[in-house]
């Protein structure tokens, strides 16, 4: 917290017992109000004087709340605000937390190319995650621990293993889109927050955690999963444990998804050679899970990193293809772009995970809509030790925090001509390309799970960037891929009549989805128009 001048409780205290009798509630209270405001407002003037090697913190009324409120409401309104105030880096008070904000490519640098001993994640997020993901795992153990659990996942997220996973999305896919109690009827409204993440749990589980899993997922798990889901909110970052109806359906929501996970777990366990199978992410994690210090992960543990590593995966691609969808509708001319561009690829063949990287339409509008809608508008780390920022003259306390927000970058003139427009056109420009992923160089660093890009100074950065960018950055393009492909070869669809732009982001929760409504009508392409 910003130093206090003086204790405001002790204060308040002295405040009342000063009072008249005859002073009424109201009054008592519209006075201390006043009284808290103004100290607030005078602690922060002199916070400015005491502390200007600190970056300027934007004024805020009310102690603790900070800035909350308006930054949750339009987190990139808030940023671009205050950047013309005061600059790419400053800070702000988040209900309780002091935030210093590190906008654009040298932002990210900063922050995620920071030393282990600076920054932690682990700090950052411990309190959100563990209740979701479960102990032992993420962000819930040390990040060298985190470093190698994401090794032991990676035996499932090779090429050769998305060859296999192709034909198991396109099946589920259309499955589901036959199913008219799930997908409705053509030329009917169709909620595509609804249809979005069942189809990307569906397809994560059929190829990451094998049919066994998948075999077991029911309208129950469906609504578990969403229970479950529910405990990303920022209330849960500040408070991750209240007596509340929707804390502890969170609760049992990871206690029987996390049973599912143990019984095939030890299933396995009991019948099979485990070291002679490779049929999916558990076996991969199961085969390998002993860390280089000899201790093994616990089958509870490897049921806790199943679940993590399926819903982090989940809320990317959940919430890209629910923003391709609807920008797709906005401009049907580009699905028939992807279509031409199946048939000069696939002819009358079923797609293959090679021909997906044949497919420059279809990735540029993947990327386009990864631009537009970064899954998460924000992303900060704990501050370990005092930590200054290269160029300025600000040094970032300990216990403080830095935040970046690559989504800002996305969308801004800056960085990417005419931003604000749905442009896929724009990733098979060869040199706006590299004008914008440049940054990446060529130098890579291993921090135990595989080789990554070294770099972090990109303008475009979907999927992180340092020892926490994401390890499923390839499963989420070849699903995503697979997904869009298929919606596209099944379908055509548009904007309901009346409706000419997509939805406006939801800022509600910590992932940026389409506000609701965010609908499409579609027809079948096999049908007369």
């Amino acid at each position: 917290m910003i130093e206090n001048m003086f204790s405001t409780l002790e204060y308040i205290k002295a405040y009342l017992g000063k009072l008249p009798l005859y002073c009424s509630i109201p009054t008592v209270i519209i006075g201390l109000l006043v009284t808290i405001i103004s100290l607030n407002l005078l602690q922060q003037l002199v916070y400015r004087i005491v502390f200007p090697y600190r970056a300027p913190i934007v004024p805020y009324l009310f102690p603790w709340i900070g800035s909350a409120v308006t930054y949750g409401s339009s987190p990139y309104e808030f940023f671009e605000k205050n950047r013309q105030k005061y600059g790419d880096v400053f800070a702000f008070v988040m209900v309780g937390r002091v935030m210093t904000v590190c906008l654009g490519p040298r932002g990210h640098d900063f922050v995620f190319n920071a030393k282990l001993a600076d920054v932690s994640a682990e700090e950052a997020y411990n309190t959100l995650t563990e209740p979701v993901f479960g102990k032992g795992v993420i962000y819930d153990c040390s990040n060298a621990r985190l470093m190698e659990q994401k090794k032991f996942a990676k035996a499932a997220l090779t090429r050769d293993a998305f060859r296999t996973y192709v034909p198991k999305i396109i099946k589920e896919v259309k499955d589901y889109m036959a199913n008219p109690e799930k997908f409705g009827q053509p030329g009917q409204k169709l909620e595509v927050l609804e249809v979005t993440p069942e189809i990307t749990t569906y397809t994560a589980s059929r190829t990451l955690m094998g049919d066994e899993m998948r075999n077991k997922f029911t309208k129950r798990t469906a609504q578990l999963y969403s229970d479950l889901d529910k405990g990303f909110t920022p209330l849960n970052f500040v408070f991750p444990n209240l007596p509340l109806p929707y804390y502890k359906r969170r609760d049992i929501a990871h206690d029987e998804i996390q049973g599912q996970y143990l019984e095939v777990i030890k299933k396995r366990r009991a019948t099979d050679q485990i070291g002679e199978y490779n049929r999916d992410l558990i076996d991969a994690i199961m085969n390998t899970a002993v860390y280089k210090d000899g201790v093994a992960m616990t089958d509870e543990e490897i049921a806790n990193l199943c679940i993590g590593i399926l819903m982090g995966g989940q809320h990317t691609s959940a919430t890209t293809s629910a923003w391709a969808l609807m920008h797709l509708a906005q401009k049907p001319e580009y699905q028939e772009l992807i279509l031409e561009e199946q048939k000069r690829v696939l002819g009358d063949n079923e797609l293959s995970f090679d021909d997906l990287q044949e497919m420059p339409m279809l990735n540029a509008v993947i990327k386009e809509t990864l631009r537009l809608h970064n899954p998460l508008h924000s992303i900060f780390r704990k501050v370990m030790r005092p930590l200054h920022i290269p160029g300025t003259n600000y040094t970032v306390p300990k216990g403080h925090y830095v935040m970046v927000s690559p989504g800002h970058t996305h969308t801004h003139n800056d960085w990417f001509k005419e931003a604000a427009k749905f442009m896929p056109e724009r990733w098979l420009d060869e040199e706006e390309v590299k004008k914008v992923t440049g940054g990446n160089g060529t130098a890579t660093v291993d921090y135990g799970f595989g080789a990554v890009t070294k770099g972090a100074s990109s303008p475009f950065l979907p999927f992180g960037a340092g020892r926490h960018r994401c390890i499923g950055e390839q499963f989420a393009m070849m699903q995503l891929g697979t997904i869009m492909t298929t919606f596209v070869r099944e379908i055509k669809w548009t904007l309901p009549e009346g409706v000419t732009d997509v939805p406006p982001i939801d800022f509600q929760s910590m992932v940026t989805l389409p506000k609701p409504p965010a609908e499409i009508v579609y027809m079948r392409r096999n049908e007369k128009n």
